[in-house]
């Protein structure tokens, strides 16, 4: 399996018990989603190497427990802090303006008046407001991502249309006097 053809489903953090669980803590909106996984595949060395589950209880709800088949203490060792991926052919089909973050990279970004906003690079999702980094005409430009905003994403044409803020993209492509 390639880490391409995967996305980040969380972390293992630590070990749980003397029987050889795990805690998987989840990267999720949805961790009700991952209730019955058969398998997850651990990145160790740059390499996705799978893990076969036997049993799996939630440990709070985000995080849960897990039993791996022929688990051993040096197995258990090799997983710890390692990060965890499923293969993108499991997630459901999204549809209407509802999108995983990773599918929508190489999109454009156009407002309501069919503007270029520039082209998603990627989505960063690590603080309280997440948002799309975009290049246009070689700058850097930020979008938040907030959903009233968003008023149509065509996969086919590969876009997302926008209701933005007057003078938000200006910000980015107009410099200040400051800057003169």
């Amino acid at each position: 399996m390639r880490k391409e053809d995967c996305y980040l489903l969380g972390k293992i953090t630590r070990r749980h018990g003397l029987a050889g669980n795990v805690i998987l803590k989840l990267d999720t909106d949805q961790p009700e989603l991952y209730n019955k996984l058969e398998s997850i595949f651990v990145e160790i060395n740059g390499l996705l190497v799978p893990f076969f589950i036997i049993k799996s209880s939630w440990s709070k709800s985000d995080a849960l427990n897990i039993a791996f088949k022929n688990s051993t203490e040096a197995l258990v060792d090799q997983s710890l802090g390692k990060s965890v991926y499923l293969p993108l052919s499991s997630l459901p089909k999204l549809s209407g303006k509802q999108f995983y973050y990773h599918e929508i990279i190489g999109y454009s970004i156009f407002d309501e008046n069919g503007n270029d906003c520039g082209v998603i690079r990627s989505v960063n999702d690590q603080t309280a407001q997440v948002y799309f980094i975009t290049n246009l005409d070689g700058k850097e430009v930020v979008v938040p991502m907030i959903k009233d905003w968003i008023l149509e994403v065509n996969r086919d044409e590969r876009f997302i249309k926008m209701e933005l803020p007057e003078g938000l993209i200006d910000v980015f492509l107009i410099p200040s006097k400051k800057d003169e």
